[in-house]
């Protein structure tokens, strides 16, 4: 799904240092759910040795996570022709989820919704921020697991390796689902809300992966649902055109906006060091790895992030100077605003605030962000946005 990482420091780093049962009729045939579309132990030396190997790869996959996350693959997923869709059941499965002690706990209102949560994550990833943005401002407890970008040892249950994860419990079922990818968790999670009671392993049916054959003859899973909130009974016509909008800004969020941050904070090596200072802070290194671990990530990530930042600047057609791709992304979001509106969504934020909002907190300490504030008009929504994700304002909109 994503490209490798290279780049000639990246390869220099690595060798310095050796049933649910499904229902008949297809769901989007279903008139009980339509969405907007209607439907759709070695000697010492090796120890030191694998320790270097595995900070340095560590480095390289912090700051917003995994590079291959920012990156998508340059070949665009396309079905071939004749080749059938093949539905992938008991997607989220997983008994080999074992417990672990949460880093931290976060607390919220929202206790009526039955579901235990368990947030696996690293702490300035964007797509990761976007996730608490969700939880945190519609109320819902949730318990986070850092996840040690050296070792990784945290994901070992998962097949997939990219954060976030989502561990959801049912309360009522004792079952425990694995969700993946940030706005599939956030669709899934919005569409249990509009009606709790219906729950969740009903709502799961209508985000299962398909798989297909691309055109580099490799086999690719796609959620189709994977921007839309499913209704059901309660869906209306009239809301149409605002949750097309909603869609459509959720996409840019996660194929525009996101792809002008990172070479923004790693514009230059002294800014990209700076970034990995405040990654150290918000992220406590300090608890996570030893005093060597964490300058090894902190320098030779930066050193490699930089590089990074240069790749994605020309991937991405970004101007010379990336600030300028910056302010011009953050303006076009200001501007699809308005003036007349407090959010995107009305009074309230909607999904595409809590996307745009998520990633771009993830900056917030760094020198791009102060830059961002200083140079466009974005500040005073940015905070609106902040204040009632931190004050659980959508927490009145749920009916519990």
């Amino acid at each position: 799904m994503a490209s490798r990482l290279k780049i000639p420091i990246v390869n220099r780093i690595f060798s310095l240092v050796i049933h649910k049962e499904r229902p008949k009729c297809p769901v989007f045939l279903q008139p009980r759910w339509r969405s907007t579309l209607n439907a759709a132990a070695p000697p010492k030396t090796q120890s030191n040795r694998k320790l270097i190997i595995g900070t340095a790869i560590g480095a390289v996959g912090i700051g917003f996570g995994l590079y291959s996350y920012l990156s998508p693959s340059d070949s665009k997923q396309k079905h071939q022709t004749g080749v059938a869709l093949i539905e992938k059941t008991d997607y989220t499965r997983n008994d080999d989820i074992v417990d672990i002690k949460p880093s931290r706990e976060i607390f919220g209102p929202a206790t009526g919704i039955g579901l235990d949560l368990t947030l696996y994550q690293y702490q300035t990833c964007p797509f990761c921020c976007k996730v608490r943005a969700f939880l945190e401002f519609y109320g819902i407890p949730y318990k986070i697991i850092e996840v040690n970008p050296v070792m990784r040892q945290q994901l070992k249950f998962s097949k997939y390796k990219k954060v976030p994860i989502l561990i959801v419990e049912d309360k009522e079922a004792s079952k425990k689902h694995q969700l993946n990818d940030s706005s599939v968790i956030i669709s899934i999670l919005g569409t249990f809300l509009e009606d709790v009671s219906f729950g969740l392993e009903s709502v799961l049916k209508y985000y299962v992966p398909v798989a297909y054959i691309n055109e580099d003859g490799k086999e690719v899973e796609e959620i189709m649902n994977k921007y839309f909130l499913m209704f059901g009974d309660k869906y209306k016509e009239s809301a149409d055109t605002f949750l097309k909008k909603e869609r459509q800004w959720r996409k840019w969020a996660d194929n525009v906006f996101v792809h002008v941050l990172s070479p923004n904070i790693y514009r230059s090596y002294n800014e990209a060091l700076q970034a990995f200072n405040y990654f150290s802070e918000v992220g406590e290194w300090e608890k996570n790895f030893s005093t060597i671990e964490r300058l090894i990530v902190i320098y030779v990530g930066a050193t490699a992030m930089y590089f990074v930042g240069k790749r994605l600047k020309k991937k991405h057609g970004l101007k010379d100077d990336v600030r300028e791709s910056l302010y011009d992304a953050s303006r076009q979001w200001m501007k699809e605003i308005g003036s007349k509106k407090k959010f995107m969504g009305g009074d309230l934020p909607n999904l595409a605030d809590l996307a745009v909002y998520g990633m771009l907190s993830s900056i917030e300490g760094c020198l791009a962000f102060q830059d961002l504030l200083k140079n466009t008009n974005i500040g005073p929504w940015y905070y609106n946005v902040k204040e009632a994700v931190a004050n659980h304002h959508g927490f009145q909109k749920l009916k519990l």
